[in-house]
């Protein structure tokens, strides 16, 4: 990783280059509030949905854009990268911040895809990810699990955008009321959501009733639910990105982020994606800005091909439907991280599981 890392430097990706960053940030801002405007001021509902759409794929931009400040990888002033973040996630998204900074770059990143310890990979009592939640069911909830939940799985896509923030405000209001953990930081993301409630609520009563404008954005709160997990869902959740015990937290930093971890290809719609589509690049260098992650993934997969690192990349359709196997049929977990190194690959046939992870 040392050597890897020092090759990377030396190609200059370690340079924040935040102008392009700020510049794709700005086009998704402007295509997001394009949208909105539309939705609003027309009254064919032809024209709203095509403003709805358009809303929610700026909106989406401006979520992965931002996300590479939240690992602070956009600029190298670090009020900036934070000043970004929290217009990104509690001001334009309404999701807190100090909650998406403890929950994704905390805790996820060193840990991806560890049961027990990755709430990401714990949708627990919905979903059933792995062999394990599912056997631990009894009765009606493992029936729903075996026979219901892959069905239901679009359905239940439909709460992740509002679980994701009433997990923010739980975090940031607990955080608050611990004067052990309360910083400025909190009252600033306070602040934004704040904010973000009184735009999102007030300004669309110049167009429509309140009752109207409150369906309006329980509305685009779902829609980015689904947009979100379209592109977060498929860099852990496909069969291929493996499941590890709590005892692989300390195991190879670069096999542990490699086995668990998952690229996709969107095609002409990368510019949504900001990056995110490189999910092992990612995970690998969380630092580095995103506009080099096509470049770094050259590199990267050679890298891995050379030293038996799982590499794996999908078209983003089939990504996608992967995730969906999941849920019709739920991965083992790993017992042994070491296996997937001398394997160089992922499979349920080819792999060891466990049913008792933790064991």
């Amino acid at each position: 990783m040392s050597a890897l890392r020092h090759e990377m430097a030396g190609r200059g990706f370690d340079d924040k280059r935040a102008a392009p960053v700020v510049i794709q940030l700005s086009c998704h801002v402007a295509a997001s509030l394009a949208g909105l405007m539309l939705f609003f001021g027309s009254q064919r509902v032809a024209l709203q949905a095509l403003g709805l759409l358009l809303s929610t794929v700026g909106s989406t931009g401006v979520g992965t854009n931002t996300h590479t400040s939240s690992h602070y990888a956009t600029s190298q002033r670090r009020w900036v990268n934070e000043a970004l973040t929290y217009f990104g996630y509690p001001f334009f998204l309404g999701l807190s911040a100090t909650f998406w900074w403890h929950k994704h770059v905390v805790v996820h990143h060193p840990a991806p895809n560890i049961i027990g310890v990755d709430d990401d990979a714990d949708f627990m009592p919905w979903l059933a990810l792995t062999t394990h939640e599912m056997s631990g069911a009894r009765g009606w909830r493992r029936v729903y699990y075996e026979r219901c939940q892959w069905a239901l799985f679009p359905v239940i896509l439909a709460g992740n955008g509002f679980s994701m923030a009433l997990s923010g405000w739980r975090h940031l209001l607990d955080c608050l009321a611990d004067s052990d953990r309360r910083s400025a930081r909190h009252w600033v993301d306070l602040g934004c959501l704040v904010v973000h409630l009184a735009a999102n609520l007030g300004l669309p009563t110049l167009f429509l009733s309140f009752p109207e404008a409150a369906a309006a954005y329980l509305l685009r709160i779902t829609l980015m639910g689904y947009a979100m997990f379209a592109v977060l869902g498929p860099g852990h959740l496909p069969p291929e990105a493996a499941r590890l015990t709590p005892f692989d937290k300390h195991a190879d930093y670069l096999l542990r982020q490699t086995a668990t971890t998952v690229n996709f290809r969107p095609g002409r719609l990368a510019f949504v994606c900001s990056g995110l589509q490189y999910q092992i690049e990612h995970h690998l260098f969380p630092h580095v800005s995103h506009v080099h992650y096509p470049a770094m993934s050259l590199i990267v997969r050679d890298f891995c091909q050379r030293h038996g690192l799982p590499y794996r990349s999908y078209a983003w359709p089939v990504a996608l439907w992967k995730c969906w196997q999941t849920m019709i049929r739920p991965n083992g977990v790993v017992d042994d991280v070491e296996t997937l190194r001398r394997s160089g690959e992922i499979g349920r046939a080819r792999v060891s599981v466990s049913e008792n992870p933790g064991s």
